[in-house]
């Protein structure tokens, strides 16, 4: 595909390009990782400003995400992106493998750090959301505080960089700057911008912002930092479309290559009718959300993968509240497992009662499936975000979903996220709905070339 950047992600580009420190917090869906690919593809290979360039991203968005990106467009097919994931051996390994671009999952800042001591070699560090590393007494960032020094460039992305209040940025941009423009401590930063809150005799809790902080913080970090609102730069009402690619570890890969062909492989592609075709990719499309019904209506887990993707998405959220389409009974009660040890607002829709709460800001994750909300709701009031956590064939229902959010009395850009298995499933169901065809067609269609494919490994 070719980029045609829009005239502000130009602006972003050119920026990061231009200055060796820089903190874009921008809205999701405004295009932050192709922006700084670009401009790293721009450093790399025709200024020659930069050599090793690492970036450094939640689990899930190191394992595809960036990767994803780089092959999607025609400019950054030839970067040679290397995720350095998995065991220590597998680290080390990926680390000794010549790349254009190193992803590494933030947990594993200190044990890079640590690795390579004296000998840092990344010239560049990108943060992907760099509000990860709001909290200046935890190990990634006094891992990354130390090497600083040997870092030319740094690039900070996000698009929530003070969730819990103005005390999140002195972290984020001390990283930047080593503390020019907001103090070298912490301590220092309050001082000046904060006043003490609740406190007892010897324990302050909490500090609020002195009259006219917020004013003071924007100016002091402007020229350093750019922030942009989609609502901005995006037509209102407007619909923008996420893929968030999820990539199977070895032993779910393992697991669902097996069932994939022990499922394929029982029928014949001459013999597949349109309803052993709505049976088979059912139970494909089960395996790419984790977990598939046995014979008996058991539950099986197989992985985590796409739930573990999905929780990373709600943390990159940062509150802002979201409409999520399950496919399957038991996906639904896994992802009300894995938010029951959050502390936000879940509810599964089920009457009117929760349409009312959801537009009046009670509730902050919705449940729920595409035919049950399909039509006629109005939910545009509670929120802009819509997550696909399992897929649908159904391309009315599709739209007709989208649409609970993106109808008339929406203020704000609509962001519909698609959590997608690579090599799975999900991929055919993903082109099925931007062909906007028959998708009964496109069905039988996904499943002949699956087994073709599995046909000639056999043979």
């Amino acid at each position: 595909m070719k980029f045609k950047p829009y005239p502000y992600q130009q602006f972003c580009i050119d920026y990061v390009i231009r200055n060796v420190a820089v903190g874009l917090l921008l809205d999701m869906g405004l295009g932050k990782t192709v922006i700084t690919l670009t401009a790293l593809h721009d450093l790399r290979y025709n200024r020659w400003e930069v050599s090793k360039p690492l970036i450094i991203a939640p689990k899930k968005v190191a394992e595809a995400t960036w990767t994803a990106e780089a092959k999607k467009w025609e400019h950054l097919r030839m970067m040679r992106v290397v995720p350095v994931l998995g065991t220590v051996s597998q680290r080390l390994k990926a680390l000794a493998t010549p790349a254009d671009v190193y992803v590494i999952n933030r947990e594993n800042t200190q044990w890079l750090v640590e690795h390579f001591k004296n000998s840092w070699p990344f010239d560049m560090v990108v943060l992907d959301e760099s509000s990860s590393f709001k909290n200046s007494q935890s190990k990634r960032f006094k891992a990354l505080r130390l090497v600083r020094s040997r870092i030319r460039r740094i690039v900070e992305l996000t698009g929530t960089p003070a969730s819990n209040g103005l005390e999140d940025l002195w972290a984020q941009i001390f990283l930047l700057d080593g503390g020019q423009r907001l103090g070298k401590t912490l301590g220092a930063y309050r001082d000046r911008y904060f006043v003490p809150g609740r406190r007892n005799q010897t324990t302050i809790f909490n500090y609020e912002p002195k009259d006219g902080s917020f004013e003071m913080i924007k100016r002091a970090i402007s020229d350093i930092c750019i922030s942009m609102k989609a609502s901005d730069y995006i037509s209102l009402p407007d619909i923008v479309y996420n893929e968030v690619p999820v990539a199977l570890d070895a032993k779910a890969k393992k697991a669902y290559e097996q069932l994939e062909r022990e499922l394929l492989l029982e029928v014949n592609d001459e013999t597949i009718t349109a309803g052993s075709a709505g049976v088979l990719t059912g139970k494909l499309l089960q395996l790419c959300n984790g977990a598939v019904y046995s014979e008996d209506r058991n539950v099986v887990p197989v992985h985590d993968c796409k739930l573990d993707a999905f929780m990373e998405l709600v943390e990159q959220l940062n509150g802002q509240h979201a409409l999520v389409f399950y496919d399957f009974k038991h996906d639904r009660d896994r992802l009300l497992d894995a938010l029951a040890k959050t502390k936000l607002r879940v509810r599964v829709y089920s009457q009117a009662q929760d349409e009312a709460d959801w537009n009046a800001g009670l509730i902050d994750i919705l449940l729920a499936h595409p035919a049950s909300c399909g039509y006629g709701l109005n939910l545009q009031q509670g929120g802009h975000h819509a997550v696909w956590f399992g897929l649908t064939w159904s391309l009315e229902q599709y739209e007709q979903a989208n649409k609970r959010l993106h109808r008339q009395g929406q203020e704000h850009p609509v962001v519909v996220h698609h959590l997608v298995v690579q090599g799975g499933m999900d991929e055919s169901v993903m082109e099925a709905l931007k062909n906007k065809g028959d998708m009964q067609e496109a069905l039988l269609a996904a499943l002949k070339a699956r087994i073709s494919r599995l046909c000639s490994k056999c043979r």
